[in-house]
């Protein structure tokens, strides 16, 4: 199995060591970030270039986001040898409900996907220090399975993973997890004002939700994300909306 990984904690950080110590008779390349790019969401390089080094064997590094190294990667380093599966992480904590909007994690997984490739993003949903070994495990058997038996179409999924043994794991929805509304206003030794936005994360009680299954259950939360942001219900009824004005066309 030919496998691609890419993370947002750097090409450096453990986490990812460990996923690649997961495939150990699997072709496996890295192509991620020279540095932390945490929540940097799904942010592309378009107006600037872009440097790639190749650190070893099959295993690089992109000065840009997570973004651009799976785009790299699967435009230009794996150019004509298409990986079976993308896998980001493992993320050095967890990327669950809301998370998934700004996560790098996530959004390196997203590109793959996007791009025609099955894809699993993979977050320790653990405070320091992370031992990996178990996600990894995990993260591994679960890339076998997706590969030997792919959906339809290409299809990014979230993997959440408490500390520990894993004990099991449930396919869930996304929770509501978010981090308060605190602005903290400090001053530099310069007498300059900067901000710290954001507080301690909590959850809401969603049952079945990605949240709850790793934080109340202690279950490995494996969660499907549709790429399609349409509000398809909503759309129907905004058929019966008129500007003032302005023609509607109608639908096809």
């Amino acid at each position: 199995m030919r496998v691609l990984l890419s993370n947002d904690d750097g090409v450096n950080a453990p986490g990812l060591a460990a996923l690649a110590a997961a495939f150990p008779d699997d072709e496996v390349w890295i192509v991620a970030p020279d540095r932390e790019q945490s929540a940097s969401s799904h942010a592309i390089s378009l107006h600037r270039p872009l440097r790639l080094l190749e650190l070893g064997p099959r295993r690089y590094s992109v000065d840009g986001t997570p973004t651009d190294a799976v785009f790299m990667a699967l435009n230009h380093v794996l150019r004509g040898r298409r990986p079976d599966l993308v896998l980001s992480g493992i993320n050095h904590g967890p990327n669950l409900g809301n998370d998934v909007l700004y996560s790098g994690t996530v959004a390196a997984a997203m590109e793959g996907a996007l791009l025609g490739v099955n894809a699993i993003a993979v977050s320790l949903a653990s405070r320091p220090p992370h031992h990996f070994a178990d996600a990894a495990a995990f993260a591994a058997g679960f890339a076998r399975l997706v590969a030997s038996d792919p959906p339809p179409s290409p299809t990014l999924f979230n993997v959440n993973v408490p500390p520990g043994p894993v004990r099991g794991y449930r396919f869930t929805r996304l929770g509501q997890r978010t981090y308060g509304s605190d602005v903290v206003e400090k001053l530099d030794p310069r007498g300059r004002r900067y901000f710290w936005i954001g507080g301690d994360a909590s959850h809401r009680d969603v049952p079945l939700s990605d949240c709850n299954t790793v934080f109340d259950e202690g279950l490995v939360a494996v969660t499907p994300l549709h790429l399609d942001l349409t509000h398809d219900a909503l759309l129907q009824g905004l058929r019966d909306w008129t500007v003032p004005g302005y023609r509607k066309e109608p639908a096809p």
